[in-house]
This record gives C-alpha cells, structure tokens and sequence, in this order.
C-alpha cells in the first residue's frame, strides 16, 4: 500500500463504525464486475434456506463437521 492509500486508510479509521462498512462497501463495488442476476438469485436462495433452516430448530439441522477435522484438513491445504 503507497502512501496516499496509507495516508486515507488512516484517515477511515478515525471514522465512525457505520461510516467505515459504507465507505468499505462502496470500495468493494467500485472493484467488483457487473451484476449477475442468476448469481443473485442463487445467494438469495441460500439465504432463503438458512434461515429457514435456523428457525425449524436443532432437530431440523445438518450435524457440523467436529472442528478438529476441519482444522486437519486447512492445515493438509497449507504450504509447509
């Protein structure tokens, strides 16, 4: 990072919190490509199923993956 963005990412952070996820959001916009409304869809879809997922209780849920597995396999992953 040069010195101006330096220099302006300083200066966020002296920002309120609100400000600063705006400020980031419309940062990642500027970079990000064109919207796909397939790709939209698809998001708002999962979402859909998560919440509906969270609110039909414990019993409705897909068992997670034990953390020591997960840990194991990003560590396989992980250059040495």
């Amino acid at each position: 990072m040069g010195n101006p963005a330096r220099d302006i990412f300083s200066a966020a952070l002296d920002l309120p919190q609100a400000e600063r996820l705006e400020l980031a959001s419309r940062l990642i916009a500027s970079v990000d490509g064109p919207d796909e409304p397939e790709w939209e869809q698809a998001w708002e879809d999962e979402v859909d199923r998560r919440e509906h997922v969270a609110h039909a209780g414990p019993a409705a849920r897909e068992p997670g993956t034990p953390w020591s597995q997960v840990r194991g396999r990003v560590l396989e992953r992980l250059p040495r």
